[in-house]
This record gives structure tokens, sequence and C-alpha cells, in this order.
């Protein structure tokens, strides 16, 4: 696949490479990072080397079902994630995650990459839905979602497997006919 990227006003969003390794390895160790999510602080730099790999490896298939994108600043330097995983064609779908360096919160990085994102899943890749889940405790990553126009539809209760116990997550969505780029 040709290199895929884009650019936002301060941000460069491009396909995670095997040389972003020790840059999400430490954006996965952050326990502020870690706090809502599912996947877990990795035991060691070869365990996050597994994960990158499956997202590069999803990258190279002939019809990418995963994106997966390294978030750097317009003049360098890797901050975070995020990623768009398509659901199954017929439902035209997708679901966004993403996951900020904790040193640019409340900077409004967050919300400009899901924005990009969400341009992206709809303008080149034509979908209808794109949807995000936030643990109901999250209230940065809700203002966030929120901010980047998506409507909050429902609550799926405890769903979430944290270390704190299980959570409920609110269940967020945007159409491509309500995106405003």
């Amino acid at each position: 696949m040709a290199e895929l990227k884009f650019f936002t006003e301060r941000l460069k969003l491009r396909l995670v490479k095997m040389a972003d390794l020790e840059a999400v390895h430490v954006l996965h160790q952050m326990a502020e990072t870690d706090q809502y999510n599912t996947l877990g602080i990795p035991r060691d730099l070869e365990e996050t080397n597994i994960i990158v790999d499956g997202w590069i490896h999803d990258h190279l298939k002939k019809t990418i079902r995963n994106y997966t994108f390294a978030v750097e600043l317009e003049k360098g330097g890797f901050i975070g994630l995020v990623s768009l995983k398509l659901s199954s064609e017929k439902f035209n779908s997708a679901e966004i995650w993403y996951k900020i360096n904790v040193e640019r919160w409340n900077q409004g990085f967050a919300t400009e990459a899901i924005r990009a994102v969400i341009r992206f899943g709809f303008d080149r890749l034509k979908l209808h839905r794109i949807e995000a889940g936030c643990a109901v405790e999250n209230l940065a990553s809700i203002r966030v979602l929120e901010k980047a126009g998506m409507t909050r539809e429902g609550t799926k209760r405890q769903i979430l497997p944290l270390k704190t116990g299980w959570m409920d997550s609110f269940e967020y969505a945007i159409l491509d006919e309500e995106f405003i780029s």
C-alpha cells in the first residue's frame, strides 16, 4: 500500500510503522493512559512489538479493515495513536479509539486527531457511521468525543474489564450526514 498520511492544522497522522515501537511502548506504559483502557500495560517491549506488528500486518492486507495511525506534532514528535476499525461491509461503519500521551492532554490534540480520522472515514472510505465507546467515569474522553461531534446514544452496562472492576461504557456515534468538516 502507498504511504497513507494526512495533516491537520497542528498534526500529522500516518500509519504506524515499526520505527514507532519505542514510542508506542512508552505510551502504553503510562498509568494515566491505561486507566480506562482494556488492553492493559504490556509486560515488556516484546509484548508491545506483537501488538504493533499486528497493526502493521493489518495495513499490508489488500483490503484494510483496521487502520492504526501514529499521531505526530506537525513539526515532528509522536504524541499518540488513533485507530479506525471497520465493521463488515454490510454495515458500512467503523469504531474509533485513541490514546494520547498524558503530556499532551487538555490541548485539543485528541479532538483534532479524531476529527481528522472521522473525516478520513467519511470522505475517503465513504462510511455511513462511526462509533466510539468511553468509560462512564472518563470525563476527559467524554468531552473529546462530544467536541469531535459525536452523539451519546446509550450505555452498555459492565462491558469494560478495567483494573478497578467492571465498568459501564457510554456509546457514541456520528453519521456521515452529521459530520461538518
